[in-house]
């Protein structure tokens, strides 16, 4: 079995378009969120969808990638890795945040109609 310490595969659908930057350093950022859903039934039958939204974070060509073919309603599966950050916001308030940095990125051929 292969030694994965910090894995994570999720499949969803994009809530907005992809945020794309160009960094200092010439990096290119691209960030988008996916709704990842559950539907079951509960006790009393009634049907329940139970959703989550995740932050992603890709890199360089994957970011180029994300830019050209993600656009908001899309299904993708991403593969990738946690990350755990800290900063500072606006107001001087120290904050956590986790995203999912791809590495990899698949797009489903069946896209839900409009």
């Amino acid at each position: 079995m292969m030694n994965i310490k910090n894995h994570v595969q999720l499949i969803g659908r994009l809530g907005a378009e992809p945020e794309v930057k160009i960094l200092e350093s010439g990096s290119k950022l691209a960030r988008f969120t996916i709704a990842v859903s559950e539907y079951y039934k509960n006790k009393q039958g009634e049907a329940i969808t139970n959703t989550q939204w995740h932050t992603i974070i890709t890199w360089g060509s994957l970011a180029n990638i994300a830019e050209r073919i993600l656009h908001k309603g899309t299904e993708v599966t991403i593969d990738g890795k946690l990350l755990n950050r800290l900063y500072t916001s606006k107001d001087g308030v120290k904050r956590s945040v986790t995203e999912i940095v791809a590495n990899e990125l698949f797009v489903s051929c069946q896209q839900k109609a409009a």
